[in-house]
């Protein structure tokens, strides 16, 4: 694997285990099973394509198809994270509150039921977008320090940089 997919898969890593310390500050609830949860503050979304998006520019440079690539995609991801995926998350709110809502009406009318409660459906999928940009300034934050960490030749790449930008 490349360097870029390292830093990316650390950065999400990293994000899932910060989400565990932030939560425990902000609610003094301690909950390990965040790491392996969606959702959250920082969202690891944002964190792995910001962090990608961040080496990228700073190994290939940013007038490049491949800054290019993954500034678009990264966008689409951190959208889909607080958009689409939120949504989700508040649309399994209220299918899980129609179980209550069910055996109220069943309580109003004595009918022999039987019925097998199914699992709760997951309700913390999407984020919030302020978890979206603490996963991106995260994000940013990793993949400059994750290019820094890699550079073999600081002076080549200078040079490299300032051949690029001057093309």
């Amino acid at each position: 694997m490349n360097k870029g997919v390292y830093i990316a898969l650390a950065s999400i890593g990293l994000a899932q285990a910060a989400k565990i310390p932030i939560h425990y500050i902000r609610k003094r609830e301690w909950r390990p099973e965040l790491f392996y949860q969606t959702g959250g503050m920082p969202s690891s979304h944002s964190a792995g394509v910001s962090s990608l998006t961040t080496y990228v520019a700073l190994s290939r440079g940013v007038p490049t198809v491949d800054f290019a690539l993954s500034l678009v995609y990264g966008l689409i991801v951190m959208y889909d994270a607080q958009g689409v995926r939120r949504q989700t998350g508040h649309l399994t709110l209220k299918v899980n509150d129609l179980d209550e809502l069910i055996d109220k009406i069943h309580e109003d009318r004595p009918v022999k039921f039987e019925e097998k409660s199914p699992d709760k459906l997951k309700e913390m999928l999407g984020h919030e977008p302020d978890e979206v940009i603490g996963g991106a300034i995260f994000g940013v934050l990793t993949g400059t320090l994750g290019y820094c960490l890699t550079k073999k030749d600081r002076k080549m790449s200078k040079f490299k940089v300032k051949f690029r930008n001057w093309m």
